[in-house]
């Protein structure tokens, strides 16, 4: 007689010592509960033989083949990432719609001795539940944002405000692209649309919605992903704060923000290369050169008049918007940005 098996409807109804994704890589790179672990029961390749073979031949043959890998991948995690778990130990298993895949695994655990939980509609539920309360609890949210052109250090005062004690969300670190044309590190990868979701679901869920939430101005897009109609909606209405700062002091504050640029320039070239459908080639090569020569302020300077600029003075965000007041930089060190934080939270406290 084994350990029960609870169905739940909601994962953070329980406390499991851990949630399991059974879902394949694949599945689970997508998106997933954020402190789940991935554990498939069919890696990639196999689930997508299995349906081939649900296609091809029939159901029967596919469970069948489907069946045995699943036992031989249960078997490999229990023996090795579940191998030195107590009998005390509690899982929480959910896999695409909590059925066959998640049903096998905590079966059996619960046959081992351990308690188990399975999500009820599995991911689909989740997810479903994300939605809504990304729907519901959003316009709850009092934004203040955080406007001015590129270069003014926006992020960087939102941080400051942060250590100053009040509410941020920070959706550019979300996203993992600073929202511009060089916002991308090389190397790296944006998260999916739904996994972005996921993360701001989890940060708007902690905020204190009697307070403000001070907000980066952006576009409608953060590099490929949308910010949520929803959220979005109530950003456009938002008392604005904009921060001002010369063109040069702004220039030379991208050349230390964006300083591991300097040692990449293949990056530096994808990146120009991308934007020849808007400046055409004679502006990027233009940008190239100067990037070879290592003249950085001129180049920062140049992207801010032919790139940055107009594209700010164009913002949906700026359009039709008063603005709450402006905030004046004189400089782009440390000391700006804590007299700029103390202004903003005397007047917003």
């Amino acid at each position: 007689m084994g350990a029960p098996i609870d169905i739940i409807q909601n994962w953070t109804e329980i406390t499991a010592d851990m949630v399991i994704d059974v879902r394949s890589p694949a599945e689970f790179l997508e998106d997933h509960i954020p402190c789940a672990i991935n554990m498939p029961v069919l890696n990639n390749k196999e689930r997508a033989e299995v349906g081939t073979i649900y296609k091809q031949r029939n159901a029967f043959q596919a469970r069948r083949y489907g069946g045995a890998l699943i036992a031989k991948n249960i078997s490999e995690h229990i023996l090795t990432r579940l191998g030195n778990m107590p009998v005390e130990f509690r899982p929480l298993f959910y896999c695409w719609r909590g059925g066959q895949r998640s049903a096998s695994f905590a079966r059996i655990c619960s046959d081992i001795g351990w308690r188990t939980y399975v999500l009820e509609g599995g991911y689909k539920s989740y997810r479903r539940n994300i939605l809504i309360a990304l729907e519901t609890q959003t316009p709850n949210i009092k934004p203040i944002l955080i406007s001015g052109p590129t270069g003014t250090g926006k992020t960087r005062l939102l941080h400051y405000i942060k250590k100053g004690g009040a509410q941020i969300l920070d959706l550019e670190a979300l996203a993992n692209h600073r929202g511009s044309l060089l916002g991308l590190t090389p190397g790296e990868t944006q998260p999916s649309q739904r996994y972005f979701e996921t993360k701001l679901y989890q940060e708007i869920m902690q905020l204190d919605f009697n307070k403000p939430v001070f907000i980066e101005a952006e576009s409608s897009k953060i590099g490929e992903l949308q910010i949520p109609q929803t959220l979005f909606k109530i950003m456009k209405s938002a008392p604005l704060i904009e921060i001002a700062m010369s063109s040069q002091n702004r220039a030379r504050f991208l050349i230390k923000e964006y300083l591991y640029l300097q040692s990449d320039p293949q990056a530096l070239y994808k990146l120009f290369d991308a934007m020849i459908y808007r400046h055409g080639i004679k502006k990027t090569d233009y940008w190239r050169l100067l990037a070879d020569t290592k003249n950085w302020q001129e180049l920062a300077s140049d992207l801010i008049d032919s790139h940055y600029d107009p594209a700010y003075k164009s913002s949906s965000m700026r359009k039709e918007r008063p603005t709450d007041f402006i905030l004046k930089l004189d400089t782009s060190d440390d000391n700006a940005f804590k007299n700029a934080t103390s202004k903003i939270l005397q007047k917003y406290n």
